[in-house]
């Protein structure tokens, strides 16, 4: 199964770089496998402590995908690294195996440490739906521009019927990124 986190790896200056990241979690470890090229696969191969953020906030992960990677960190206590600020948990972690490929390495993770911040209420439709559009934005360069019209279609009948305001804004960020991309420019109604 994939989850779907935040990952919070080290660039070269010491600074956090922060983006969305599906994961597979087993016992004692998480496996992450970053695109060719990226600034968390470069992070990864160099310093290897990384964090994986639990967050309800779809913002984040809409805003990462549309240059909005600004969003306030810590530090990690148990690992050299840095983790989201607002988040519902935190598994700090070490890179104890790495599997090369071409498109997208394997990076199999230690969980060093695991936090509980605050509890977890439960997904609405329109999160849900800001997760998928998120994952249609990082594949726009390749993803048929009549698939993702269909797709956002669909997910916007979520928005409309559920969103909140942290919602609607993630939501209009996407809407935005797919009529500025080259390949799309789709017409999606926004509210």
């Amino acid at each position: 199964m994939i989850f779907e986190g935040v990952i919070t790896t080290t660039n070269e200056d010491g600074s956090a770089h922060v983006t969305p990241m599906g994961f597979v979690r087993e016992t004692g470890t998480v496996t992450v496998a970053p695109f060719v090229p990226s600034t968390t696969l470069d992070n990864l191969r160099r310093h290897r402590a990384v964090v994986m953020s639990l967050t309800d906030d779809v913002r984040i992960i809409a805003g990462c995908l549309t240059s909005r990677r600004d969003w306030p960190v810590v530090r990690a206590v148990h690992v050299d690294g840095w983790r989201l600020a607002d988040c519902l948990a935190h598994l700090e972690m070490e890179v104890v195996e790495q599997t090369e490929d071409s498109e997208r390495p394997e990076f199999r993770c230690r969980v060093v440490a695991e936090e509980t911040h605050r509890a977890f209420r439960g997904f609405n439709r329109a999160q849900a739906a800001v997760i998928e559009a998120s994952i249609l934005v990082s594949r726009l360069d390749w993803l048929p521009p009549e698939k993702v019209a269909v797709e956002m279609a669909y997910l916007t009948l979520a928005v409309e019927k559920t969103a909140g305001e942290r919602e609607r804004l993630a939501w209009k960020w996407l809407v935005d990124a797919i009529a500025r991309h080259p390949r799309h420019r789709i017409k999606t109604e926004t509210q």
